[in-house]
This record gives C-alpha cells, structure tokens and sequence, in this order.
C-alpha cells in the first residue's frame, strides 16, 4: 500500500487521518485490572505478526505509515502504552520496566498471540527488553530501534534528577499542548512539515499521567539490567542515522555491548518509523527470515 501523502501540512495530516481512519483502527481487550487499547493492521490471521511499542513522546497511531507498508503480508498490532490512548494506566505511580512488560504479556495472551516479532522504539525498547527478560518467549525475534537506556544504572542519580525534574517541569507548566507546540528533537534536520504535523499530532494526544508514569521509568531503570538477563539470540538493534536523542554512537554501544547486530536507518532521527518507514519495515521484515532468531 502507497502511504505517499499529498504536499501540504493540513492536507497530509487529513490524509494521514483518514488512513488511520480505514486501515489502522483502534480496538481494545481487557486485561487483569483494566485494559489495554491498540491499533491493528494488515493480515487478520496470526501467522505473521509484528507488535509496535511506542516511544515517550508517542503512540499507537505514530506507527501507522510502517503498518502501511507491512500490511500485505503482516499482521500489526502497536499497543498504546498503559497511561496512554484509552489503555489503563499502570496501578504504581513510579513503574519499573516490568509492570510495562507485564502488562504487555498480559496483552499478547488476551490477543491469543503466541509468536510474534517485537520492536520497541526508545522507552519503548526498555519495555521490550523486560519482557524478554522476564517475559513468556512469545518474541521470536526482537528489533530495539534507537533504544532508550534509562538513568537508573549506578552513579546517573545526577542526571536521573536532571532529566526528571526537566521533563515534569515542562509538563507543569506547558501542560501537553504546549509539549506538542515545541520543535522536536524527534526528527532530523531534513523532515518534511508534515511529518513534524504528524509528531504533533501524536504529541497533542498525551496523558499527564501516563506521561509522568512515563517519565519516571526513563529516569527510573536501565536496559543494560534486562539485557543482561535475557536470551539474545534474536534481538538486533537500529538507530536513525541522525538521531540527536538516543545517537547512533550510544546505540552501537549498546549492541556492541551485548553483541547484538546493529543497523542504521539512513536520512532519519530519532523517529526513525516515521521518516523512513518503507526502510524501517524492511528491516522489521526481516527478522521473519533473520538466522538469528530465538528457538
């Protein structure tokens, strides 16, 4: 399916929601203690699936143009996070990586989703690598896409403070609209208006308090614990090329840490799905075929 949008901010951001709209709908199952909303796409079988984690700034919709591109021969499925879109926020106002990883087994099993391919994109790749470390093995594959590490690890309390104080802060006093007006750090240089409409866009539809919940997992915990705990075989890790948020150099690091194979998406940042996502589904893609898989 051609997700080439018309030129144009306001005429993108309709045709983007229309396609939401038709091809990428929002549905909901429930889970112990509440429910989870998410938005499926593609195939309606369960042979071939791809599950989309979110970044803090984001969510389910923000995957739409990678579902686009892998509908022909995919089922996908991006969760809203708990605290975001219509799904239940998390019951602990301070969550580890684990409640999300909890609550997103929780998820898979109300699905009957036994086998799939797991991406997380930033904090939404500290969520996938707690479920993999403490999951049920329903991914056989696993693409960390410009992982958030956290600021949990021993001596980051200075900038876990830091980045913590800054991010409610701007929370209190913009609120989640104002959030969503300020130039993001999310794309490159070279992002079209409407795909900086489209991260507002996203942005503007923020909970305050899945948010916050948010913000302190990011500042709370650290990726390198679960990865340490977790089989590897089978997770791989990408960055944009121009990410300035999580950067290709500390996400190398991080694969290079865990020898992990690593990629770049090239002409991208941070939101790397949303300025290449003919690129980045290749890569999602892939790891139906990857060698490198979990048995």
């Amino acid at each position: 399916m051609n997700a080439t949008l018309p030129a144009g901010s306001d005429d993108s951001l309709h045709a983007w929601l229309a396609l939401l709209a038709r091809h990428f709908p929002e549905q909901h199952v429930a889970v112990p203690g509440g429910q989870v909303s998410y938005r499926v796409g593609g195939r309606s079988d369960n042979e071939r699936v791809v599950v989309l984690l979110h970044g803090i700034s984001s969510g389910a919709a923000s995957w739409l143009n990678t579902a686009l591109a892998l509908a022909a021969d995919t089922r996908v499925i991006a969760w809203n996070a708990p605290g975001y879109g219509s799904s239940t926020p998390l019951p602990m106002a301070v969550p580890k990586a684990d409640d999300y990883a909890r609550r997103l087994q929780q998820m898979l099993a109300a699905l009957e989703i036994t086998q799939c391919v797991l991406v997380g994109h930033s904090l939404g790749a500290l969520m996938a690598a707690a479920y993999l470390a403490h999951g049920d093995g329903r991914a056989r594959c696993t693409l960390l896409a410009d992982p958030a590490q956290g600021y949990g690890a021993a001596g980051q309390q200075e900038r876990s403070a830091q980045v913590r104080r800054e991010r409610l802060d701007a929370l209190q006093r913009l609120g989640v609209a104002g959030l969503a007006l300020q130039r993001t750090r999310l794309l490159s240089a070279q992002a079209s208006e409407e795909q900086h409409a489209w991260v507002r866009w996203n942005m503007q539809r923020l909970d305050a308090q899945g948010y916050t919940q948010a913000v302190h997992l990011l500042c709370g915990d650290d990726i390198a614990t679960y990865l340490q705990a977790a089989p590897r075989r089978g997770v791989s890790v990408a960055c944009g090329a121009e990410d300035i948020v999580t950067t290709p150099q500390a996400s190398e690091g991080l694969a290079r840490q865990f020898e992990l194979p690593f990629q770049l998406v090239d002409g991208a940042g941070h939101a790397c799905y949303i300025e290449q996502p003919s690129s980045f589904a290749a890569l999602v893609r892939a790891q139906f075929t990857s060698t490198n898989q979990n048995r």
